[in-house]
C-alpha cells in the first residue's frame, strides 16, 4: 500500500484500550491486530504538502510545506504559545479559523504521561489528546472560552508541575497510577490569587472549574523497548521490524521507534501486511 503518511487516528473500546489506525494516503489500515507481526514502512523520499498537495524537499509543522507554513494560522506560533496569541491587534493569519479553532471551550488538564503534566486542549480533542501524548491517565480540572485563556492558567500551573512529556521515558513503561483528583486539590489553591487576576482581567471570559473523573487509558504494548532507539526517514528509509505496540503517535518495533507524527506527508509503501 502506496500513500502519505498522517497522524494515528485512535479511539477508545469499552475497556478504555486505544484503538490505532495508520492512514496511508485515503486508506486506514488498523493496526492493533499487526501488533507482534512483521511490517516495514519505505520511505519514497517523495514529501507532499498536507495543506496544498504540493511536493517540497522538507516538512514543516508536521506535514506543511514552507509556503503554507508562513500562511497558515494553524502553523503560528500560538499554538504552540497561546499566550502570545494576536489576534487582538488584528494580525490574526486568518481571522476566521481562529474563530472556529480558539475562540471556542478549552480544557486545561493534568495527565499521567511520563509522570504529572499540565496541558491544554479544545473541547472536542478529549480524549484524543491524551492518546497523542501517550497518557495513562487524563483529568480535566479548568474549562474556560478560549485558547488563549486556557494557556494563561497553563503558564501558573507550569511553575509547580511539567508541561512536556519526556517521550524517551514515556516509552520505556507505564507510571504508577496518580490520584490525579488529589494533585488538582494541592494545585489549584496554589494559583488562586492569579486566578482572580487573570478572570478580572479578562471580565468577558469564563473560567468553570471542574468536578470531573479521571480516564484511565490502555495501551496495545506486548513489549516495551529496553533502550529507545528512534528511526528517521530522512536519515534511514526503511522502518522494518516486529511491530511490538504502540503509545502515543509511537510505533514500538524490536528494531526502535518512530514517531507517526513527525513525518506526516512522507510518501511510505507499507508492506508485509
Amino acid at each position: 500500500m502506496l500513500g502519505t503518511l498522517s497522524k494515528l487516528n485512535t479511539s477508545l473500546n469499552s475497556v478504555d484500550e486505544v484503538q490505532y489506525q495508520l492512514p496511508v494516503g485515503n486508506s486506514l489500515i488498523a493496526l492493533n491486530p499487526l501488533i507482534g507481526k512483521s511490517l516495514t514502512l519505505t520511505h519514497t523520499g517523495n514529501i507532499f504538502c498536507c495543506n496544498c498537495g504540493k511536493k517540497t524537499k522538507k516538512s514543516y509543522s508536521q506535514g506543511h510545506c514552507y509556503v503554507c507554513m508562513q500562511k497558515l494560522a494553524s502553523c503560528d506560533m500560538c499554538i504552540m504559545k497561546p499566550e502570545t496569541c494576536h489576534f487582538d491587534q488584528g494580525t490574526c493569519r486568518e481571522p476566521e479559523w481562529a474563530q472556529s479553532h480558539c475562540f471556542v471551550p478549552h480544557y486545561v488538564y493534568l495527565s499521567n504521561t511520563s509522570g504529572i503534566k499540565v496541558g491544554i486542549t479544545r473541547h472536542n480533542q478529549i480524549p484524543t489528546r491524551w492518546i497523542d501524548q501517550g497518557a495513562t491517565q487524563g483529568l480535566p480540572i479548568f474549562k474556560v472560552s478560549t485558547r488563549k485563556m486556557s494557556g494563561l492558567i497553563e503558564i501558573e500551573l507550569a511553575k509547580f508541575i511539567n508541561d512536556k512529556t519526556h517521550w524517551q521515558a514515556m516509552l520505556k513503561g507505564h507510571n504508577d497510577d496518580i490520584d490525579l483528583v488529589s494533585q488538582a486539590a494541592e494545585l489549584i489553591p496554589l494559583i488562586a490569587d492569579k486566578l482572580q487576576q487573570i478572570a478580572a482581567e479578562h471580565s468577558n471570559i469564563i473560567i468553570e472549574r471542574l468536578d470531573a473523573n479521571i480516564q484511565a487509558i490502555q495501551y496495545p504494548i506486548e513489549q516495551f523497548p529496553l533502550k529507545v532507539k528512534s528511526h528517521n526517514f530522512d536519515k534511514v528509509a526503511e522502518v522494518t521490524g516486529i511491530l511490538q505496540g504502540i503509545k502515543g503517535q509511537y510505533l514500538i518495533f524490536d528494531t526502535g521507534v518512530i514517531n507517526i507524527r513527525k513525518f506526516s506527508s512522507y510518501e511510505v509503501e507499507v508492506s508485509n501486511l
